[in-house]
């Protein structure tokens, strides 16, 4: 699937409309103007001048409004200045000074601190044409956005940015970690599987210029962690590691969003099998309330909800003792 994005004047977008009028829909997104899907082309234009084209019909329709299809040459010199500047790190996994406009892969997890809830892992494909979109959209770090937030953007993202989202709930987590599998290995695990699922998704259709990687470990403890594993997008001069990675490239941030919306939608579903409100963290309140999930259900149940090996466990023991 292809796609394109134009930036056209508020008149343009009023001529788009009439022309698409038999095609237009009744669903739009926030900050749209309309959504059109004809001849197999899914269209959406925003009041910031942004217009979205996507299906195998978008660079056809595009084209009727100013998107002209780059000649093999200019494409071929454009993915080779791309790839000189990516091979001129400063590291061997340190990001380029120009990564943020590269388009990327990037990898993140969420709810590796939590007592209560799943892991989730989402690794997301930006390419360069997509990054001002996203920012339009409010794509930022998730850290700077409330529940509320990320729901109304993960919502809006996820139907065009391609990625991978990987659920691992406590029962499956507590059976991993119980059988020697320490959560750094589980992360590992986990970013390896959603990064190699997004690279074969968008590998034949798109330019990858390389995979971004909010790192949790060492690089070289990333990759033994992995040993014996398949690794699709084995370790070479385009794979990346930087904390904070959310504020260096948009794929990583997006990837952030769409991980924390699935968080906290899992999340609900547990508290509402407790029949309480689950808190976050992993601080005293957290104690408490595991203690009133024990009381209430028995301690084996507890797998079904938290990660046993947090020290909120003993905690929750000594406070119902």
């Amino acid at each position: 699937m292809s796609n394109t994005v134009l930036t056209v004047t508020k008149d343009t977008i009023y001529k788009m409309k009439e022309h698409y009028k038999n095609a237009i829909t009744k669903q739009n997104p926030p900050g749209s103007v309309f959504v059109a899907k004809p001849n197999g082309c899914t269209i959406t234009a925003y009041n910031s001048g942004k217009v979205l084209f996507q299906g195998n019909g978008a660079s056809i329709e595009a084209a009727k409004w100013g998107a002209n299809k780059p000649s093999q040459s200019s494409t071929s010199k454009s993915s080779s200045t791309k790839k000189k500047n990516i091979a001129a790190n400063s590291g061997r996994y340190a990001p380029p000074p120009n990564i943020g406009q590269l388009s990327i892969i990037g990898s993140d997890e969420v709810g590796t601190g939590d007592y209560f809830g799943p892991i989730t892992v989402t690794a997301a494909y930006v390419s360069n044409d997509k990054i001002e979109l996203l920012k339009e959209l409010g794509v930022k770090d998730s850290k700077d956005l409330n529940d509320t937030q990320i729901a109304k953007i993960a919502e809006q993202i996820i139907p065009i940015v391609p990625h991978s989202l990987l659920i691992l709930r406590n029962a499956k987590y507590n059976e991993l970690e119980q059988s020697g599998m320490n959560q750094g290995k589980l992360k590992a695990m986990l970013h390896n599987q959603a990064i190699s699922k997004v690279l074969t998704r968008v590998k034949s259709e798109n330019n990858v210029d390389g995979i971004l990687i909010d790192q949790f470990c060492q690089p070289d403890v990333f990759f033994h962690y992995l040993l014996g594993k398949s690794i699709p997008w084995k370790p070479s001069e385009n794979v990346y590691f930087s904390t904070k990675a959310e504020g260096i490239h948009i794929a990583v941030a997006a990837a952030s969003i769409i991980a924390r919306y699935a968080f906290v939608k899992e999340f609900e579903k547990l508290s509402k099998m407790a029949g309480f409100e689950l808190p976050k963290g992993a601080g005293p309140k957290v104690d408490q309330k595991a203690a009133e999930f024990i009381k209430k259900y028995g301690e084996a149940s507890l797998t079904k909800v938290a990660k046993l090996h947090f020290a909120n466990t003993d905690k929750a023991k000594r406070l119902i003792k």
